[in-house]
Formats: structure tokens, C-alpha cells, sequence
């Protein structure tokens, strides 16, 4: 993307605060009772930090509707733009469908509410569009960016929004396959840059944890099963047990793949370090890293970092997909982390 990289101090008034979920909320709140929203919010933190709850529960609260129906875009006059699902990008004609959504008369006395879900991923060309929308807002209207990674927002647009930076809940600490990963990501940063070996260290050291959730979950199902069996034998027919071993299957896929978008959550939390160590942000989401991060920064430019946060995109859309897993994780990481 030929987007320019903001200057991260500017737009923030104070770059070191951030706010937990619920004091954001709080203090729109008080905003609006005070009649003092303002017309565009960037709405930014790392996944898990609730970012889409609070856009969610302030659009509920302005047109009085649930914040599930929000959610679900299904509410009135709140127009939710996202990502395609196949390139992850947000293009033109959404940001002009949007436009075009906004310019509507609302029902009654609501406000049209526009929410960009991931508003890093505008191309270049839906940026300067929506551009043109911030400089001169439909009347009554009121637009959410959410983003984990503000710092890949053109400094036009941000500048032109105030910005509510989320922080992650304390309460989630990383899972034992987190902490690993991260203890492997520290020692590859120690290796000499851009040599394969140390690509393919990251996605085998991948594989092996991901081997390792898939056997621990599996064990885990199959004593749940026995034990199911041994009590309930005697009283159900045959057909139970194989309905039960189909539910623990299905189970078995769902925890795993749940587990291993946390892994892939990390690599993001990892790279987003990166990129704030490049850019001199003040404040690093994996404060352990902070030295390894600031390393890998000083070996790649800008550009080379925002290229690897993509290709890390690419690798999570690919893995949920029916692409053998293996192959992805070493393509990934080949790109990723050479």
C-alpha cells in the first residue's frame, strides 16, 4: 500500500492512555449526554480488547436497539462495512456504498451510524474516498473506525477522528502454547536476518505446538467419551455412542481451531510490536519482547514490516480454509519471518 504511515504521536492527545471497554463506553456516554459526540471515533486495541462491544452497545444506546441486532446488522440506520472475505481488503464501492447509506433520511430521530470493522485494510483508493466523507460528514451522522492496527492508517484520516485506543483485558493471560511461542519468537530474533533457517525454526516450532493442542485435546475428548460410556451403557441403544463420537469430533475441530487462532493471534500481537518499535509508539502490548521486537524493527523498513502483517493475514485466511495446514505454515512463515 502507498498509504503514508501517520506520525503516531499526532492525533493522540495522550498516546500512554488507554482505556478498558467499559470506561470507553463510559465516557461516550457522558459525551452524549453532554450533546458532544463527535462526528468520527478510531476505536483501536488488540483483538479481544472490545473494540466491536463498544461501537456495538454506543450505536445501541444513540437508536435505541439492542447491540446484538448491531452486531448482526440489523439495526436501523447503523451500516456496518467490512473487509471482503477473499482479498481482506476494504475497497472503493464499499466506501461509496456507505456514503450512499449515510446520505439516507434516518428513521425518526436516530442517527446514521457507520462502523468500518479492521479500517486498516482500506485501499488506498476506498482511504481517499472515505476521506472525503470525514471532511464533510452527512448531517446527523456519526462514524466508528475499529482497528488493531491504527498505525497503518493514512495520518489523514486519522487526524480526523478521535481516538479512543482500547487496551487488552489483564484477565487473559497467555495460554502455556503462547508462552512458548513466544520464548521461540525471542530466541529467532537473536539469528542473523533474512537467512531461511530462521523461517523455517518459527514453522516448526508452530507445527510442533499445534501437534501438541490437537493430541492434548483429542486425549481429553476420548476420556470424556470413555467416561460417558462406562456410566451410560446400560441405560441408551446403540446409536447414542456414535452420536456422541461425532459430538466429540466436531468438538475436537472447533477447541483446536479456536486454540490455534490464538497462536495466530500472538504473531499479530508479536509484528504489531514490530511496527510500534519502527515508528517510536510509546507502549508495547508484549513488554517480554520489547528488546527482540525492537531488533527484528531495525532490520526491516516500514514497508517490509507492513508486508509481513499481510502476509500473516494471508496465512490466517488460508488456514481456514481446507489447504493442508503444514503447507501454509511453512509458505506463512517463509514470508513472514525470513
Amino acid at each position: 500500500s502507498s498509504q503514508p504511515i501517520r506520525n503516531p504521536q499526532s492525533a493522540i492527545d495522550n498516546p500512554e492512555m488507554s482505556f478498558s471497554a467499559d470506561s470507553a463506553l463510559e465516557y461516550l456516554e457522558r459525551a452524549h449526554k453532554k450533546n458532544r459526540l463527535a462526528h468520527a471515533y478510531l476505536i483501536s486495541g488488540p483483538a479481544g480488547s472490545g473494540k466491536s462491544v463498544v461501537a456495538a452497545r454506543l450505536a445501541a444506546l444513540l437508536n435505541k436497539t439492542t447491540p446484538e441486532k448491531v452486531l448482526h446488522a440489523q439495526a436501523p440506520d447503523v451500516f456496518v462495512t467490512e473487509p471482503a472475505s477473499r482479498s481482506r481488503k476494504i475497497v472503493v464501492d464499499q466506501i461509496r456504498g456507505l456514503e450512499r447509506a449515510l446520505q439516507l433520511r434516518s428513521a425518526g430521530n436516530h442517527k446514521k451510524i457507520g462502523i468500518i470493522r479492521d479500517a486498516d485494510r482500506m485501499q488506498t483508493q476506498a482511504a481517499n474516498a472515505f476521506l472525503k466523507t470525514l471532511e464533510e460528514p452527512p448531517q446527523n451522522s456519526l462514524l466508528l473506525l475499529l482497528s488493531a492496527l491504527p498505525e497503518a492508517l493514512p495520518e489523514t484520516i486519522v487526524s480526523r477522528c478521535l481516538s479512543l485506543p482500547l487496551r487488552s483485558p489483564s484477565e487473559a493471560p497467555f495460554s502455556p502454547e503462547e508462552e512458548q511461542l513466544l520464548r521461540l519468537l525471542c530466541a529467532t530474533a537473536q539469528e542473523k536476518p533474512h537467512v531461511i533457517e530462521r523461517a523455517y525454526r518459527v514453522s516448526q516450532g508452530m507445527q510442533g505446538l499445534l501437534n501438541a493442542i490437537r493430541d492434548q485435546i483429542r486425549d481429553e475428548h476420548a476420556e470424556a467419551l470413555k467416561r460417558e460410556e462406562t456410566r451410560y451403557r446400560q441405560t441408551t441403544d446403540g446409536g447414542w455412542l456414535s452420536e456422541r463420537e461425532d459430538y466429540y469430533k466436531a468438538l475436537t475441530e472447533s477447541v483446536y481451531r479456536e486454540r490455534r487462532s490464538r497462536l495466530i493471534e500472538t504473531l499479530f500481537l508479536w509484528w504489531a510490536d514490530v511496527l510500534r518499535a519502527k515508528i517510536g509508539e510509546a507502549g508495547r502490548l508484549l513488554e517480554s519482547c520489547a528488546k527482540a521486537t525492537a531488533k527484528i524493527a531495525a532490520q526491516l523498513n516500514i514497508a517490509e514490516v507492513l508486508k509481513r502483517i499481510r502476509r500473516l493475514e494471508e496465512m490466517r485466511d488460508h488456514l481456514n480454509t481446507t489447504a493442508q495446514e503444514a503447507l501454509v505454515l511453512e509458505v506463512g512463515c517463509l514470508h513472514i519471518f525470513r
